[in-house]
């Protein structure tokens, strides 16, 4: 006789019963550990670090944040009250000159105001700076041809730097621009204003380059 045929287990598989699969799958559940009461290190430490951060910065924007009003640029300042305007801060006519010189004059007329002969007369103890309606044509249309300065003669050409120029300058920053010259360098003579500049700037209009006979014309 032939030896029985070796026995498929899947064969065996197939009549297992479903109740016997949820028990087997019941043991296979419980005797898997139960970690859930163990934390590792580093989550707890990250928990505790963003933790931190989270109330830092709600604690920085609750001092700092001015209410998180537009129109308050000062971290300690706190809003205005319905129907109060809040004041813009006055700026030194001075410093703003001095950083509109530095940006817009000093290539031509050097930081300490001494110009570069033959092209650039100086600025410092000019006459020409003592006169307000002259320094102020000056800076609005710029200047073309010759003009002598402390008795030396120059030739060169200035660029206009008022509203509509290349440089744009609004009346209030050449007012303070000519502030900061007429007082540095051995100069003494008053602030300008910038409705002075607006005043001179409506009667000249839009118009050429000064000439020196213009401006001698001038007080």
């Amino acid at each position: 006789m032939s030896s029985p045929m070796h026995q498929d287990k899947r064969v065996d598989q197939a009549a297992v019963t479903d109740e016997s699969l949820m028990a087997a799958h019941e043991k296979l559940i419980g005797k898997q550990p139960d970690e859930k009461a163990h934390y590792k290190l580093a989550p707890l430490a990250l928990l505790f670090l963003f933790s931190g951060l989270i109330f830092f910065g709600g604690t920085y924007l609750g001092r700092f944040s001015g209410h998180f009003h537009p129109k308050v640029y000062n971290e300690y300042a706190m809003p205005p009250k319905a129907g109060e305007v809040a004041a813009a801060p006055a700026v030194d006519p001075v410093v703003l000159g001095k950083a509109v010189y530095a940006q817009v004059c000093a290539s031509c007329h050097q930081p300490n105001g001494m110009g570069l002969p033959p092209a650039f007369p100086p600025l410092a103890a000019s006459e020409w700076v003592a006169s307000e309606e002259r320094a102020i044509r000056i800076v609005l249309y710029g200047l073309e041809g010759p003009i002598k300065v402390k008795g030396v003669d120059y030739n060169g050409v200035m660029p206009a730097a008022g509203p509509g120029s290349g440089f744009n300058l609004s009346p209030e920053k050449i007012a303070a621009v000519l502030t900061y010259i007429r007082q540095e360098w051995g100069n003494t003579s008053g602030p300008v204003t910038a409705a002075k500049v607006a005043e001179i700037k409506g009667k000249e209009g839009n118009r050429a380059a000064m000439k020196v006979a213009e401006l001698e014309k001038l007080p």
